[in-house]
Formats: structure tokens, sequence, C-alpha cells
């Protein structure tokens, strides 16, 4: 439950950063973490509200600036909640990302290892291949789009994001301009009315590819042959369109019905000298420069040999699987959505691969099933959600020994919590940090995982 405050200001010091990328400050017995606010930084904070004994605010007025600090390049970066980091200087984000890496797995995890230095970008914007906004209207009744308002449904207006694929904002603005003109109007959460909800874009970095999903309130609408063709006319640079339909009064931007309007539904893209079929729900990594370096990485460590049978869990629509079954005897890829898995055995027949087994499963059932009927595993790749493995995949891994483990995170503190359980048979060879959302606290995590028993 949230506590507002009426116009609070403490003067504080910032002391450490949070995984969400705030300022700590400690002050008149209060932790407070404040949006826009870097190490060693002081300023007058003003209070916004609480949760649990935890207080949350903003700078008011900046005493004293980090060396580090720089002009950003979209002025709303703090007021929309998604670039926190781009106020301070990239070199100083990998740091960062690199401490709370080694921070998480020795406060978290009770494991206190060598943490590499972050490998980031040469160019740190317009990485996102994958692009979702709402559309609202501001107090004029123009119609906007943008980005929630951190813990809102406020929508800060945004017409260029920094970090997005350049491509889209021309889609996103033209889409707008049609909209009266064909009746189609923001969906409003509240009244329950109107029709489009979100535009979902997703583009291909190694192929001229560009999908434009328009999730609506309804299965279809007059005119809407009318508003593709138009639409296709000042952006030819889309390849296919997609209606996907959400009547639903729910946070989750995507419904189950989905209907392709143009094109052939999908795009693809390469990655590592493979080709990936890729769906409006396909999980597909958003920085495909990084996603290359990540996997390369994930490859090295696991000094694959011919003889080798390998686990892809949470395997998405079988990227690494796929990347890796060229330098083993099989790879087990198990996902359970089952859409991405549909996805990922189109890109094994697309790729020529035959040494993939796919399956439709949750990843510790799959594993709980394997175990019961000895299947042989050599190595298993894991790359859970954010809130990581659960107890079942864990226990049953443990239980089973597998050489190696490459966990691959994209979140420190669920990584640490299970390195912790697996620590009892494994030691963590190595942990490197890459960074695949720059301007932002998020990181991903390679960490190699080796049994004790150097026989195996």
């Amino acid at each position: 439950m949230y506590k507002s405050f009426h116009r609070e200001i403490i003067h504080g010091k910032c002391i450490d950063i949070s995984s969400e990328g705030k300022g700590v400050v400690k002050e008149k017995g209060k932790i407070i973490f404040v949006s826009g606010l870097f190490l060693y930084e002081e300023a007058d904070i003003e209070i916004l509200y609480s949760r649990a004994g935890v207080y949350f605010g903003r700078v008011s007025k900046l005493y004293k600036s980090s060396p580090y600090r720089v002009q950003p390049k979209c002025l709303v970066c703090t007021a929309c909640g998604g670039c926190t980091y781009q106020q301070i200087a990239y070199s100083e984000q990998l740091k960062y990302k690199q401490n709370r890496v080694y921070n998480s797995l020795k406060r978290l995890g009770d494991i206190d290892t060598k943490v590499n230095e972050t490998i980031g970008m040469d160019n740190p914007y317009n990485y996102r291949n994958k692009i979702q906004i709402p559309l609202g209207y501001d107090n004029k009744n123009h119609i906007i789009s943008g980005f929630y308002r951190e813990r809102s449904h406020e929508i800060i207006p945004i017409n260029e994001c920094a970090i997005e694929d350049k491509r889209a904002s021309k889609i996103i603005k033209t889409i707008k301009e049609l909209m009266p003109s064909f009746k189609m109007y923001p969906y409003d959460e509240d009244r329950r009315t109107g029709l489009l909800r979100h535009i979902l874009i997703r583009t291909s970095y190694y192929k001229e590819e560009i999908m434009v999903v328009l999730v609506s309130s309804k299965q279809t609408w007059a005119g809407r042959s009318n508003f593709v063709k138009e639409l296709v006319l000042r952006c030819p640079e889309i390849t296919t369109i997609v209606s996907n339909t959400n009547s639903r009064d729910t946070n989750v931007i995507l419904g189950e019905k989905e209907e392709v309007l143009y094109g052939k539904g999908y795009i693809e893209d390469s990655l590592c000298g493979l080709v990936f079929q890729i769906s409006s729900k396909s999980f597909y990594q958003t920085n495909p420069v990084q996603t290359e370096k990540l996997y390369q990485i994930a490859i090295q460590n696991g000094n694959f040999t011919k003889d080798d049978i390998v686990l892809d869990a949470y395997s998405g629509i079988g990227t690494i699987g796929l990347i890796v079954s060229k330098n083993v005897n099989k790879v087990y890829s198990v996902e359970i959505v089952k859409e991405a898995t549909k996805d990922a055995i189109n890109n094994a027949k697309r790729n020529n691969i035959n040494n993939v087994e796919f399956f439709n499963d949750d990843a510790g059932d799959f594993l709980v099933k394997s175990k019961s009927i000895n299947r042989k595993i050599d190595v298993v790749i894991m790359d859970p959600p954010r809130n990581g493995s659960d107890n079942k995949f864990l226990s049953c891994l443990l239980e089973y020994s597998p050489r190696k483990i490459i966990y691959i995170s994209c979140e420190p503190s669920t990584l640490a919590r299970d390195l912790k359980q697996l620590k009892s048979k494994y030691m963590v060879s190595s942990v490197q940090p890459v960074d695949m959302f720059p301007m932002t606290p998020h990181v991903e995590t390679v960490a190699l995982l080796v049994h004790k028993d150097s026989k195996k």
C-alpha cells in the first residue's frame, strides 16, 4: 500500500544505487529511493510516497553533482521510468552493473567471487528491436503515445525514444495521424471505450523486415483493410501487420486471438549465422548486437565436445540451443510457451538442423521426467525468466549433476538465490555481465558452474 506525502523535503547524500537504478539515501531514520540521483550526489529530495516502510522521492534541488553526470538525450527519461541511467556516463553505467552483480552474489548468494567487467556497446543507443507503447489523449484531446509514468497509468508523450530502433518512430507517428480519419480511437481503460490499446513493433537487425502488431479491444472494425493499405502505402518498410485482440481488463499487453492482416505474420532475423523466425509473442532478445556476444560467451564456457548431450532449458524460440547444436551430439530444447516452441521447430527446419529435439513443457517437469527414465544430459544451459528458476528444477538439477551448468540471467538477485542452492555441488567458475540494456539498470549475466567432482 502506498502512502503519499505533501511536499516533505529532506536533504541527503546518495550512498548506493538500488536494483531499480535509484539513488539510495539514508537520512532522519528514513531509507529513501530517489530517481535521477547517483553515487555521492547531494540534493534536496521531495518525498512522494512510502511503501512497506521505504520512502520514494525525486530530486528537488541538486547541490553536488557526480563527475560522471551527463546531459541525457531524452528530456523525459526519468519521468517515464525507462532510461534511469541516461544521466550518467556510459562507462560508469558499466561499473554500476558490474558492482550490482558482485553485490547481489555476495549479499544474497553468499558467493564472494570475481565478476568480470561488464561488456558494453560501441553505440549504446537505438538498440531495442521490440517496441510496445500504449495510446491515449493529452489535455487537448490529441492522440498521444509514449510510456507510463512510473507506478501510474499516466502516459508520458514520447515522439522518439533514444534506445529504440529509429524506424519505429515514423510508423507510430503515421498510425496516430491515420487513426482519426478511420475512426480508430485510443482505448480508455476506465470507461472501456475506444479501440486501439497498444502498438507493438518488432524489427529485424540483419534483414529489412518490420512487424506491426495492432492490439485492439475488438476483433475487427470498420475500415480495417483500408487502414492497413494506407499504412503500408505510407510506410512501405513494413513487411507484415498482425491484429491482436485483447478485450480483457488486464495489464497484459497481448491477447490470445490474432489475425494476419498483411504479409506472412512473422519476421526473420539472423543470429550467430542462423536465421530465426519471430512472431508477435516470441521471446527474442531485444538487443541483437549484445545477444551475439552473450551467446558466444556461453558457447566458450561450454567447451563442448561432439559427444555432449545438452539441455537448453527455458529455450524460447530455440536460439542458443540451435546455435550450440553444431558443436554437440544432441540438444533437448524445452519451452513452456506453445507459440515459442512452434517457432523453435520452424527455426530448426529453416536452418536444416536435425539434432535438436523440442519439448513444449515446464522445465522442472521435463527434468523430473528425464530423471525417471535416465535420460543422459551432460551440460545444462538455462535462461530462466526474471524471477529465476523454481525449486523443482534446481533440486532435480542437483540430483542430475551435469558436468557444467551455464546460467544466463537477466536478474542478479534471482541468479544469486539460485546459485546459493546450486553451490553445494558446483563451483562458480566465471561470472560475466553483458550490457543488454544500456541506459537502464538491467544487466544480463552469464555464470559458468563446474561440478566439484572433477571426474565428471
